[in-house]
């Protein structure tokens, strides 16, 4: 299912977000449909690498947390975790570096190599560690829309002769928005899942957010993301209003604002691991609403 995130969210963003405002300085596509097939796979797999390496080194842990979602041992002897990881993160790398040879993009190469490296120390170190873990996993999600955005913008310019039009100031305001809103509801839901996971971490010595501050230190930390977030979804609603975009701020009151309130809620009475899994899931739920709020500026471009 993340990983189906993963190709929406690029597909979304590439067609609602670059494709309006190409359309609008009437230029041709800065990255090729091939080349962003390829980045997007590339992100695919490298995400899969990461996944199996995570339930390889936590496979113990998740024999107390969450038996029956077992991927390695079950569907993946553990044996060829190991391989499996390296294969998926060799050709998501071999894809990343012909993008990078065919858009001159240097820099492209060497942060999806630390990426990769980044889920490898995530899964061995970090994921155990006070925060660090839970920063990790929310930059990468944002990097998810960043690398489409970064890429585009350094694509145009490098070729002002033929991309000059293009508002890249636009671009980016729109990179970083849906980059933010990526950060902090992973962020929220990467502590969320602490305060689920907690038997099976405090068994094997992890020193997660709930363990070192307690739950209720944990649920004003969360709380207090929960905040931010609704403050930054309620000023941006209010920014498009005068531009007419009803039915996008009644979709963001119906479907993320009134649902992130809801699970504040939930969040300050929520005890048992049950309520933190319902809250985990509705959180990837407002991720999902919040993904699809890109076709709003495809709509009214």
């Amino acid at each position: 299912m993340n990983l189906l995130f993963i190709a929406i969210t690029q597909l979304l963003f590439q067609y609602c977000i670059v494709g309006p405002v190409l359309k609008k300085a009437n230029v041709p596509a800065v990255l090729s449909t091939p080349l962003f097939i390829m980045l997007m796979v590339s992100s695919v797999l490298i995400a899969a690498a990461g996944y199996i390496i995570n339930d390889y080194f936590d496979l113990n842990i998740d024999l107390v947390n969450k038996p029956g979602k077992l991927v390695v041992d079950k569907f993946i002897k553990r044996r060829w975790a190991i391989i499996w990881h390296l294969c998926l993160s060799a050709l998501g790398l071999l894809l990343s570096a012909w993008v990078t040879w065919k858009t001159k993009a240097w820099w492209l190469l060497p942060a999806n190599i630390g990426c990769v490296g980044a889920l490898w120390f995530y899964s061995t170190t970090f994921k155990k560690k006070l925060l660090s873990g839970n920063v990790i996993i929310s930059l990468l999600t944002a990097w998810v829309i960043l690398v489409i955005g970064f890429l585009t913008h350094y694509i145009i310019i490098r070729n002002p002769e033929v991309f000059g039009a293009i508002d890249g100031s636009k671009l980016m305001r729109r990179t970083f928005l849906y980059a933010g809103f990526a950060f902090i509801i992973s962020l929220i839901r990467e502590v969320v899942k602490d305060m689920e996971d907690l038997t099976g971490d405090a068994r094997y010595g992890c020193r997660t957010m709930p363990i070192v501050w307690g739950v209720t230190g944990s649920k004003i930390f969360t709380a207090t993301w929960f905040i931010v977030l609704i403050t930054a979804v309620i000023i941006l609603l209010a920014y498009v209003l005068p531009f007419k975009w009803w039915w996008a701020a009644a979709y963001g009151v119906l479907f993320i604002i009134i649902p992130l309130l809801l699970m504040l809620r939930k969040l300050v009475k929520a005890n048992t691991t049950n309520d933190f899994h319902q809250l985990s899931t509705w959180l990837k739920l407002v991720m999902l609403t919040g993904i699809l709020s890109m076709l709003f500026f495809k709509f009214y471009s």
